[in-house]
Protein backbone atom coordinates (compact mmCIF):
# COMPACT_ATOMS: atom_id res chain seq x y z
CA UNK A 1 0.00 0.00 0.00
CA UNK A 2 1.33 3.42 -0.47
CA UNK A 3 0.52 6.17 1.58
CA UNK A 4 -0.97 8.80 0.29
CA UNK A 5 -3.59 11.99 0.97
CA UNK A 6 -6.84 11.96 -0.56
CA UNK A 7 -6.72 15.38 -1.43
CA UNK A 8 -5.17 16.24 -4.90
CA UNK A 9 -4.86 13.18 -5.70
CA UNK A 10 -4.23 12.21 -9.31
CA UNK A 11 -4.34 9.03 -10.93
CA UNK A 12 -1.20 7.40 -12.02
CA UNK A 13 0.16 7.82 -15.66
CA UNK A 14 -1.23 4.63 -16.91
CA UNK A 15 -2.12 0.98 -15.56
CA UNK A 16 -0.80 -2.13 -16.09
CA UNK A 17 -2.30 -5.47 -17.79
CA UNK A 18 -1.56 -7.09 -13.62
CA UNK A 19 -3.61 -4.49 -12.37
CA UNK A 20 -6.20 -4.45 -15.02
CA UNK A 21 -6.17 -8.14 -14.60
CA UNK A 22 -7.32 -8.53 -11.07
CA UNK A 23 -9.48 -5.20 -10.78
CA UNK A 24 -11.10 -6.88 -13.95
CA UNK A 25 -11.23 -10.23 -11.72
CA UNK A 26 -12.64 -8.61 -8.83
CA UNK A 27 -15.85 -6.78 -10.45
CA UNK A 28 -16.41 -10.15 -12.22
CA UNK A 29 -16.71 -11.82 -8.24
CA UNK A 30 -18.63 -9.00 -6.97
CA UNK A 31 -21.27 -9.01 -10.04
CA UNK A 32 -21.19 -12.78 -10.40
CA UNK A 33 -22.57 -13.02 -6.59
CA UNK A 34 -25.14 -9.71 -7.33
CA UNK A 35 -26.69 -10.50 -10.09
CA UNK A 36 -26.95 -14.45 -10.62
CA UNK A 37 -30.13 -14.13 -7.96
CA UNK A 38 -31.75 -11.31 -10.24
CA UNK A 39 -31.11 -13.40 -13.19
CA UNK A 40 -32.14 -16.62 -12.46
CA UNK A 41 -31.59 -18.18 -8.55
CA UNK A 42 -34.27 -15.82 -7.04
CA UNK A 43 -37.19 -16.32 -9.33
CA UNK A 44 -36.46 -20.58 -8.83
CA UNK A 45 -36.50 -20.08 -5.69
CA UNK A 46 -39.65 -18.10 -5.59
CA UNK A 47 -41.53 -20.46 -8.30
CA UNK A 48 -41.33 -23.55 -5.93
CA UNK A 49 -42.00 -21.51 -2.75
CA UNK A 50 -45.12 -19.89 -3.84
CA UNK A 51 -45.65 -20.73 -7.77
CA UNK A 52 -49.09 -19.46 -7.83
CA UNK A 53 -47.78 -15.76 -6.90
CA UNK A 54 -44.66 -16.10 -8.28
CA UNK A 55 -44.45 -12.52 -10.49
CA UNK A 56 -45.99 -10.42 -7.77
CA UNK A 57 -43.72 -12.64 -4.73
CA UNK A 58 -40.34 -11.91 -6.94
CA UNK A 59 -41.65 -8.21 -8.00
CA UNK A 60 -41.55 -7.82 -4.13
CA UNK A 61 -38.50 -8.93 -3.23
CA UNK A 62 -36.28 -7.73 -5.66
CA UNK A 63 -37.93 -4.38 -5.63
CA UNK A 64 -37.41 -4.59 -1.56
CA UNK A 65 -33.53 -5.11 -2.57
CA UNK A 66 -33.26 -2.39 -4.84
CA UNK A 67 -34.49 0.18 -2.57
CA UNK A 68 -31.97 -0.90 -0.10
CA UNK A 69 -29.09 -0.98 -2.42
CA UNK A 70 -30.47 2.18 -3.55
CA UNK A 71 -29.66 3.85 -0.32
CA UNK A 72 -26.57 1.37 0.73
CA UNK A 73 -23.78 2.16 -2.27
CA UNK A 74 -23.76 6.33 -2.17
CA UNK A 75 -24.18 5.72 1.57
CA UNK A 76 -21.60 3.66 1.75
CA UNK A 77 -19.43 5.53 -0.85
CA UNK A 78 -19.76 8.65 1.42
CA UNK A 79 -18.21 6.79 4.14
CA UNK A 80 -15.54 5.25 1.80
CA UNK A 81 -14.47 8.86 0.65
CA UNK A 82 -13.57 9.64 4.68
CA UNK A 83 -12.48 6.21 5.67
CA UNK A 84 -9.00 6.75 7.44
CA UNK A 85 -8.08 3.25 8.25
CA UNK A 86 -4.35 2.08 7.62
CA UNK A 87 -6.15 -0.55 5.17
CA UNK A 88 -7.18 2.42 3.01
CA UNK A 89 -10.08 3.74 2.11
CA UNK A 90 -11.77 0.81 -0.54
CA UNK A 91 -10.40 -1.88 0.90
CA UNK A 92 -12.15 -2.25 4.27
CA UNK A 93 -15.33 -1.43 2.24
CA UNK A 94 -14.72 -4.32 -0.84
CA UNK A 95 -14.28 -7.26 1.82
CA UNK A 96 -17.28 -6.32 4.14
CA UNK A 97 -19.56 -5.62 1.99
CA UNK A 98 -18.69 -9.15 0.34
CA UNK A 99 -18.46 -10.81 3.53
CA UNK A 100 -22.02 -9.51 4.76
CA UNK A 101 -23.63 -10.10 0.95
CA UNK A 102 -22.44 -13.72 1.20
CA UNK A 103 -23.92 -14.23 4.63
CA UNK A 104 -27.76 -12.86 3.78
CA UNK A 105 -27.37 -15.40 0.49
CA UNK A 106 -26.98 -17.89 2.61
CA UNK A 107 -29.75 -16.86 4.55
CA UNK A 108 -31.82 -17.25 1.67
CA UNK A 109 -31.70 -20.60 1.34
CA UNK A 110 -33.67 -21.40 4.41
CA UNK A 111 -37.35 -22.74 3.78
CA UNK A 112 -38.75 -19.44 5.25
CA UNK A 113 -40.36 -16.45 3.59
CA UNK A 114 -38.81 -13.64 6.14
CA UNK A 115 -35.49 -15.54 6.09
CA UNK A 116 -36.11 -15.14 2.26
CA UNK A 117 -36.63 -11.80 2.21
CA UNK A 118 -34.39 -10.27 4.92
CA UNK A 119 -31.65 -12.58 3.39
CA UNK A 120 -31.91 -10.37 0.38
CA UNK A 121 -31.74 -7.54 2.10
CA UNK A 122 -28.72 -7.80 3.73
CA UNK A 123 -27.49 -9.28 0.52
CA UNK A 124 -27.60 -6.11 -1.18
CA UNK A 125 -26.46 -3.85 1.23
CA UNK A 126 -23.07 -5.50 1.82
CA UNK A 127 -22.46 -6.24 -2.05
CA UNK A 128 -23.63 -2.67 -2.85
CA UNK A 129 -21.30 -1.39 -0.02
CA UNK A 130 -18.52 -3.28 -1.81
CA UNK A 131 -19.22 -2.10 -5.59
CA UNK A 132 -19.81 1.38 -4.38
CA UNK A 133 -15.82 1.01 -2.98
CA UNK A 134 -14.92 -0.94 -6.12
CA UNK A 135 -16.15 1.52 -8.94
CA UNK A 136 -14.48 3.90 -7.27
CA UNK A 137 -11.33 2.61 -8.00
CA UNK A 138 -11.79 3.36 -11.67
CA UNK A 139 -11.24 7.61 -11.32
CA UNK A 140 -9.15 6.70 -8.36
CA UNK A 141 -6.28 4.97 -10.40
CA UNK A 142 -7.07 4.71 -14.08
CA UNK A 143 -6.23 7.95 -16.25
CA UNK A 144 -8.85 9.18 -18.16
CA UNK A 145 -6.50 8.19 -21.00
CA UNK A 146 -7.52 4.44 -20.51
CA UNK A 147 -10.81 4.76 -18.95
CA UNK A 148 -13.24 3.73 -21.95
CA UNK A 149 -11.16 0.57 -22.34
CA UNK A 150 -10.30 -0.37 -18.62
CA UNK A 151 -14.23 0.09 -18.15
CA UNK A 152 -14.56 -1.64 -21.58
CA UNK A 153 -13.05 -4.56 -19.98
CA UNK A 154 -14.95 -4.22 -16.49
CA UNK A 155 -18.26 -4.40 -19.14
CA UNK A 156 -17.58 -7.68 -19.96
CA UNK A 157 -16.73 -8.98 -16.63
CA UNK A 158 -20.32 -7.76 -15.63
CA UNK A 159 -22.16 -10.06 -18.56
CA UNK A 160 -19.44 -13.19 -17.64
CA UNK A 161 -20.13 -12.77 -14.05
CA UNK A 162 -23.89 -13.61 -15.04
CA UNK A 163 -22.75 -15.96 -17.43
CA UNK A 164 -20.80 -17.91 -14.59
CA UNK A 165 -23.22 -17.50 -12.53
CA UNK A 166 -25.73 -19.01 -14.24
CA UNK A 167 -23.73 -22.44 -14.91
CA UNK A 168 -22.95 -22.51 -11.78
CA UNK A 169 -26.91 -22.70 -11.56
CA UNK A 170 -26.84 -25.08 -13.69
CA UNK A 171 -23.85 -27.39 -12.28
CA UNK A 172 -26.34 -26.92 -8.71
CA UNK A 173 -29.22 -28.88 -9.90
CA UNK A 174 -31.90 -28.11 -7.64
CA UNK A 175 -29.91 -28.00 -4.34
CA UNK A 176 -30.48 -24.33 -2.83
CA UNK A 177 -27.53 -24.25 -0.88
CA UNK A 178 -24.54 -24.92 -3.89
CA UNK A 179 -27.13 -22.43 -6.26
CA UNK A 180 -27.18 -19.28 -4.09
CA UNK A 181 -23.41 -20.20 -2.39
CA UNK A 182 -21.06 -20.93 -5.01
CA UNK A 183 -21.13 -17.74 -6.71
CA UNK A 184 -20.21 -16.00 -3.01
CA UNK A 185 -17.03 -18.71 -2.75
CA UNK A 186 -15.91 -17.41 -5.75
CA UNK A 187 -16.88 -13.53 -4.88
CA UNK A 188 -14.66 -14.20 -1.70
CA UNK A 189 -11.76 -15.57 -3.55
CA UNK A 190 -11.51 -12.47 -6.47
CA UNK A 191 -12.17 -9.96 -3.83
CA UNK A 192 -9.72 -10.57 -1.66
CA UNK A 193 -7.36 -11.13 -4.76
CA UNK A 194 -8.04 -7.30 -5.74
CA UNK A 195 -7.79 -6.11 -1.82
CA UNK A 196 -4.31 -7.84 -1.54
CA UNK A 197 -3.27 -6.23 -4.78
CA UNK A 198 -4.98 -2.75 -4.46
CA UNK A 199 -2.54 0.06 -3.86
CA UNK A 200 -5.46 1.88 -2.33
CA UNK A 201 -5.23 5.24 -1.40
CA UNK A 202 -5.03 6.38 2.31
CA UNK A 203 -6.53 9.28 3.69
CA UNK A 204 -4.63 11.26 6.67
CA UNK A 205 -7.20 11.70 9.20
CA UNK A 206 -6.07 15.34 9.69
CA UNK A 207 -7.70 15.69 5.80
CA UNK A 208 -10.83 14.87 6.72
CA UNK A 209 -13.52 17.53 6.61
CA UNK A 210 -15.71 18.33 9.13
CA UNK A 211 -19.01 16.82 9.07
CA UNK A 212 -22.56 16.95 10.86
CA UNK A 213 -25.98 15.25 9.89
CA UNK A 214 -26.56 18.57 8.02
CA UNK A 215 -23.61 18.31 5.55
CA UNK A 216 -24.12 14.50 5.63
CA UNK A 217 -27.72 14.96 4.18
CA UNK A 218 -26.65 17.74 2.23
CA UNK A 219 -23.95 16.03 0.34
CA UNK A 220 -26.40 13.63 -1.14
CA UNK A 221 -28.09 16.40 -3.13
CA UNK A 222 -25.89 16.78 -6.35
CA UNK A 223 -28.16 20.01 -8.24
CA UNK A 224 -28.84 19.54 -11.97
CA UNK A 225 -28.22 23.64 -12.35
CA UNK A 226 -24.46 23.44 -11.00
CA UNK A 227 -24.27 20.09 -12.42
CA UNK A 228 -25.90 19.46 -15.57
CA UNK A 229 -23.76 16.84 -17.57
CA UNK A 230 -23.80 14.25 -14.43
CA UNK A 231 -27.54 14.75 -14.01
CA UNK A 232 -27.96 14.06 -17.81
CA UNK A 233 -25.88 10.92 -17.68
CA UNK A 234 -28.02 9.97 -14.89
CA UNK A 235 -31.42 10.74 -16.44
CA UNK A 236 -29.88 8.31 -19.34
CA UNK A 237 -28.73 5.32 -17.43
CA UNK A 238 -32.02 4.92 -15.44
CA UNK A 239 -33.97 4.94 -18.42
CA UNK A 240 -32.16 2.67 -20.35
CA UNK A 241 -31.58 0.66 -16.68
CA UNK A 242 -35.28 0.56 -17.27
CA UNK A 243 -35.70 -1.52 -20.32
CA UNK A 244 -32.75 -3.74 -19.21
CA UNK A 245 -34.34 -4.46 -15.65
CA UNK A 246 -37.70 -5.15 -17.29
CA UNK A 247 -35.73 -7.88 -20.06
CA UNK A 248 -33.81 -9.41 -16.98
CA UNK A 249 -36.60 -10.08 -14.35
CA UNK A 250 -39.28 -11.53 -15.86
CA UNK A 251 -37.08 -13.58 -18.51
CA UNK A 252 -37.40 -16.94 -16.55
CA UNK A 253 -41.29 -16.55 -16.73
CA UNK A 254 -41.12 -14.84 -20.35
CA UNK A 255 -39.26 -18.96 -21.20
CA UNK A 256 -42.14 -20.26 -19.52
CA UNK A 257 -45.36 -18.36 -20.36
CA UNK A 258 -44.52 -17.02 -23.63
CA UNK A 259 -42.29 -19.95 -24.98
CA UNK A 260 -43.69 -22.90 -23.09
CA UNK A 261 -40.32 -23.91 -21.86
CA UNK A 262 -40.88 -26.24 -19.08
CA UNK A 263 -39.38 -25.58 -15.19
CA UNK A 264 -36.72 -28.46 -15.24
CA UNK A 265 -35.30 -27.11 -18.93
CA UNK A 266 -35.00 -23.65 -17.46
CA UNK A 267 -30.99 -23.48 -16.04
CA UNK A 268 -30.12 -24.85 -19.04
CA UNK A 269 -31.51 -22.65 -21.27
CA UNK A 270 -31.00 -19.33 -19.06
CA UNK A 271 -27.34 -21.17 -19.56
CA UNK A 272 -27.62 -20.89 -23.34
CA UNK A 273 -29.44 -17.40 -23.32
CA UNK A 274 -26.76 -15.64 -21.18
CA UNK A 275 -23.88 -17.24 -23.38
CA UNK A 276 -25.71 -15.59 -26.37
CA UNK A 277 -25.83 -12.68 -24.51
CA UNK A 278 -22.27 -12.80 -23.07
CA UNK A 279 -20.58 -13.47 -26.26
CA UNK A 280 -22.27 -10.76 -27.82
CA UNK A 281 -22.04 -7.90 -24.64
CA UNK A 282 -18.26 -8.78 -24.83
CA UNK A 283 -17.87 -7.89 -28.80
CA UNK A 284 -19.77 -4.41 -27.99
CA UNK A 285 -17.59 -4.07 -25.08
CA UNK A 286 -14.56 -4.64 -26.64
CA UNK A 287 -15.11 -2.49 -29.65
CA UNK A 288 -17.11 0.51 -28.01
CA UNK A 289 -14.22 0.74 -24.81
CA UNK A 290 -11.29 0.89 -27.45
CA UNK A 291 -12.75 3.16 -30.06
CA UNK A 292 -14.13 5.43 -27.42
CA UNK A 293 -10.47 6.31 -26.18
CA UNK A 294 -9.23 5.82 -29.94
CA UNK A 295 -11.49 8.41 -30.84
CA UNK A 296 -10.01 10.93 -28.58
CA UNK A 297 -12.26 9.89 -26.05
CA UNK A 298 -15.49 10.40 -27.71
CA UNK A 299 -18.16 9.17 -25.45
CA UNK A 300 -21.67 10.86 -26.01
CA UNK A 301 -21.68 9.02 -29.47
CA UNK A 302 -21.27 5.51 -28.26
CA UNK A 303 -23.76 5.78 -25.17
CA UNK A 304 -26.52 6.85 -27.91
CA UNK A 305 -25.76 3.93 -30.50
CA UNK A 306 -25.58 1.13 -27.32
CA UNK A 307 -28.98 2.96 -26.57
CA UNK A 308 -30.59 2.69 -30.02
CA UNK A 309 -29.30 -0.63 -30.37
CA UNK A 310 -31.00 -2.08 -27.23
CA UNK A 311 -34.31 -0.87 -28.54
CA UNK A 312 -34.14 -2.73 -31.79
CA UNK A 313 -33.10 -6.05 -29.90
CA UNK A 314 -35.80 -5.49 -27.18
CA UNK A 315 -38.47 -4.54 -29.83
CA UNK A 316 -37.70 -8.09 -31.73
CA UNK A 317 -38.02 -10.10 -28.23
CA UNK A 318 -41.17 -8.54 -27.94
CA UNK A 319 -42.18 -9.90 -30.99
CA UNK A 320 -40.47 -13.33 -30.68
CA UNK A 321 -42.54 -16.47 -30.42
CA UNK A 322 -39.52 -19.37 -30.83
CA UNK A 323 -36.26 -19.93 -28.37
CA UNK A 324 -33.85 -19.66 -31.66
CA UNK A 325 -35.07 -15.96 -32.22
CA UNK A 326 -35.51 -15.22 -29.24
CA UNK A 327 -31.43 -15.65 -28.53
CA UNK A 328 -30.97 -13.84 -32.16
CA UNK A 329 -32.70 -10.84 -30.44
CA UNK A 330 -31.10 -11.40 -27.67
CA UNK A 331 -27.39 -11.12 -29.35
CA UNK A 332 -28.84 -7.67 -30.43
CA UNK A 333 -29.87 -6.66 -26.83
CA UNK A 334 -26.26 -7.66 -25.65
CA UNK A 335 -24.26 -6.18 -28.64
CA UNK A 336 -25.98 -2.92 -27.74
CA UNK A 337 -25.73 -3.35 -23.75
CA UNK A 338 -21.62 -3.98 -24.10
CA UNK A 339 -21.15 -1.11 -25.78
CA UNK A 340 -22.80 1.28 -23.03
CA UNK A 341 -21.30 -0.58 -20.29
CA UNK A 342 -17.84 0.09 -21.73
CA UNK A 343 -18.42 3.83 -22.72
CA UNK A 344 -20.70 5.08 -19.79
CA UNK A 345 -18.93 4.45 -16.86
CA UNK A 346 -15.92 6.20 -18.55
CA UNK A 347 -18.18 9.06 -19.21
CA UNK A 348 -19.72 9.58 -15.57
CA UNK A 349 -15.82 9.74 -14.55
CA UNK A 350 -15.44 12.83 -16.19
CA UNK A 351 -18.45 14.57 -14.93
CA UNK A 352 -18.46 13.94 -11.59
CA UNK A 353 -19.25 17.24 -9.75
CA UNK A 354 -16.61 16.54 -7.06
CA UNK A 355 -13.48 14.39 -7.67
CA UNK A 356 -12.47 14.16 -4.15
CA UNK A 357 -15.87 12.19 -3.78
CA UNK A 358 -16.03 9.88 -6.33
CA UNK A 359 -17.20 6.99 -4.30
CA UNK A 360 -20.36 8.68 -2.88
CA UNK A 361 -20.67 10.55 -6.17
CA UNK A 362 -20.36 7.20 -8.24
CA UNK A 363 -22.69 5.35 -6.26
CA UNK A 364 -25.10 8.72 -6.06
CA UNK A 365 -25.16 7.64 -10.44
CA UNK A 366 -25.41 3.92 -9.09
CA UNK A 367 -29.25 5.09 -7.97
CA UNK A 368 -29.83 4.73 -11.64
CA UNK A 369 -29.22 1.83 -12.07
CA UNK A 370 -30.18 0.64 -8.85
CA UNK A 371 -33.96 2.02 -8.79
CA UNK A 372 -34.93 0.93 -12.29
CA UNK A 373 -34.84 -2.75 -10.69
CA UNK A 374 -37.47 -1.54 -8.11
CA UNK A 375 -39.42 1.00 -10.63
CA UNK A 376 -39.60 -2.05 -13.21
CA UNK A 377 -41.54 -4.62 -10.94
CA UNK A 378 -43.76 -2.21 -9.93
CA UNK A 379 -44.44 -0.72 -13.53
CA UNK A 380 -44.50 -4.21 -15.08
CA UNK A 381 -47.31 -5.31 -14.30
CA UNK A 382 -49.32 -2.52 -16.19
CA UNK A 383 -47.93 -3.94 -19.52
CA UNK A 384 -48.36 -7.38 -19.30
CA UNK A 385 -52.26 -7.28 -18.34
CA UNK A 386 -53.06 -5.24 -21.56
CA UNK A 387 -55.36 -7.48 -23.23
CA UNK A 388 -56.39 -8.79 -19.57
CA UNK A 389 -54.60 -11.81 -19.56
CA UNK A 390 -51.67 -11.01 -16.99
CA UNK A 391 -48.96 -12.61 -19.40
CA UNK A 392 -48.29 -9.85 -22.40
CA UNK A 393 -44.68 -10.02 -22.77
CA UNK A 394 -45.19 -7.76 -26.10
CA UNK A 395 -46.19 -4.64 -24.28
CA UNK A 396 -43.84 -5.07 -21.50
CA UNK A 397 -40.62 -5.37 -23.52
CA UNK A 398 -42.46 -2.55 -26.23
CA UNK A 399 -42.03 -0.42 -23.21
CA UNK A 400 -38.36 -1.34 -22.62
CA UNK A 401 -37.70 -0.06 -26.24
CA UNK A 402 -39.52 3.27 -25.29
CA UNK A 403 -37.30 4.03 -22.50
CA UNK A 404 -34.11 2.94 -23.87
CA UNK A 405 -34.47 5.44 -26.81
CA UNK A 406 -35.64 8.21 -24.47
CA UNK A 407 -32.53 6.58 -22.69
CA UNK A 408 -30.44 7.68 -26.05
CA UNK A 409 -32.04 10.90 -26.31
CA UNK A 410 -30.65 12.07 -22.80
CA UNK A 411 -27.41 11.90 -23.85
CA UNK A 412 -27.19 14.86 -26.08
CA UNK A 413 -27.22 17.99 -23.71
CA UNK A 414 -24.18 16.67 -22.01
CA UNK A 415 -21.35 19.25 -23.19
CA UNK A 416 -18.64 18.36 -20.48
CA UNK A 417 -17.69 15.08 -22.95
CA UNK A 418 -17.66 15.05 -26.32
Amino acid sequence: MHSQGATGHEPQERVGLLFTTVYALGYFGLFMALMTPVVVTMALRIAVFDPVNKESTLAMILGIGALVALVANPVAGYFSDRTTSRLGMRRPWIIGGVLLGSAGLYLITFDDFTAILFGWIIAQLGFNAALAAIVAILPDQVPVSQRGTVSGVLGICLQLGIVAGVFLTERAGADVHSMFLWPTYVAIALVSLLAIVLKDRRLDPSELPHANVMTFLKSFWISPRRAPDFSWAFASRFLLFIGLAMLMTYQVYFLIDRLAVDHSEIPARMLTATLVTTVATVAGSLGGGWLSDLLAGRRKLFVWLSSLVYAVGITGVALTTSFETFLVWLAVCGFGQGIYFAVDLALVTEVLPNKEEAAKDLGIFNIASAMPQSVAPAIAPFFLVMGGDGDNYGALYAAAGVFAVLGALAVFPIRGVK
